[in-house]
């Protein structure tokens, strides 16, 4: 279990008027989003000159603002040391080459054996997120997928990530292998995804379902296959796979969206490129990984 710490207690003099408390609160903490700030002073963590407010309050010059941001509830979360494929890492990141078949955080009644569970042995002072189970998280590859991955390892970078994710200012770029020959040879797929009104632990494009647009780019044709570059620019959950089952061709070895292959065991998912941001510099980065062996060894199968 992961210690609790004690409660942490800012204050601030207010040196411009009109702005709202709320904001004025984000603002002085980057860790915290609007939507936290509004929590805690609707919990009576925040005070203005030893008052409770509103968040939607508006400050005054000299108005004293006291922020208490109360110890996080007791984690089930427990380190568990597993090796890591570290690609990079400052201050501020840790990039990793995530295997497949690792899932990523824990869900209720399986808290061991995942991606957070071994980085909190290498980092056991990541900071916490609104979900309590994905600390350092900032978003998503599928159980089966393969490749790289940013985990944030203090609260401003991780506010920083995740605004970023969320401005679609992140380069994603996925090697995928589909059934067919894909044609034209680069395109956009704009489609609707949301929940398989037939399957609710299945997606699908419907009419009701979250914008999702995913552009895709032809590598080469291998046998009947062709592999892709894929990059979404959106982040709906199973996009590229159900994307790519929605036109045609779906995905190799994807047991819910695609075709099973005798050569492979699981999806034919890798992210082969990440971008984003320094958020200590602001400068852009950039990290790659390479095909694993399993999904090298199939092409040479198929070829």
């Amino acid at each position: 279990m992961r210690s609790i710490p004690a409660p942490k207690v800012f204050s601030f003099e207010v040196d411009e008027p009109g702005t709202r408390l709320d904001k004025y609160v984000a603002e002085k903490c980057p860790e915290l989003s609007r939507t936290q700030a509004q929590k805690l002073v609707a919990d009576g963590n925040i005070t203005v000159n030893d008052h409770v407010a509103k968040a939607g309050a508006k400050l005054h010059v000299g108005d004293r603002v006291k922020i208490t941001l109360p110890p996080p509830p007791p984690s089930p979360l427990s380190p568990e040391a597993m090796p890591l494929s570290i690609i990079y890492e400052d201050n501020d990141l840790l990039v990793i080459d995530k295997p497949a078949g690792l899932p990523i955080h824990p869900a209720p009644g399986h808290y061991s054996h995942t991606l957070v569970n071994a980085i909190l042995a290498y980092l056991p002072n990541l900071p916490e997120s609104e979900d309590p189970l994905r600390p350092g998280i900032v978003h998503r590859l599928d159980k089966d997928a393969s490749g790289v991955m940013v985990v944030a390892k203090n609260s401003v970078a991780q506010a920083s990530l995740i605004n970023q994710f969320k401005s679609r200012s992140v380069v994603k770029a996925y090697l995928v292998l589909i059934k067919g020959h894909v044609t034209p040879d680069e395109g956009v797929i704009e489609a609707p995804i949301g929940r398989d009104p037939h399957d609710r632990k299945r997606m699908a494009v419907v009419a009701e379902g979250k914008e999702a647009r995913t552009q895709y780019y032809v590598i080469k044709h291998v046998g009947d296959y062709t592999l892709v570059e894929v990059r979404p620019e959106t982040g709906r959950t199973h996009q590229i796979r159900v994307h790519l089952s929605a036109i045609g061709y779906p995905v190799v070895g994807d047991s819910v969206y695609g075709v099973k292959s005798p050569f492979l065991s699981r999806s034919f998912l890798h992210a082969c490129r990440l971008g984003f941001k320094s958020p200590s510099t602001g400068e852009y980065v950039e990290f790659t990984s390479e095909l694993p062996p399993d999904l090298e060894q199939t092409l040479e199968k198929i070829a």
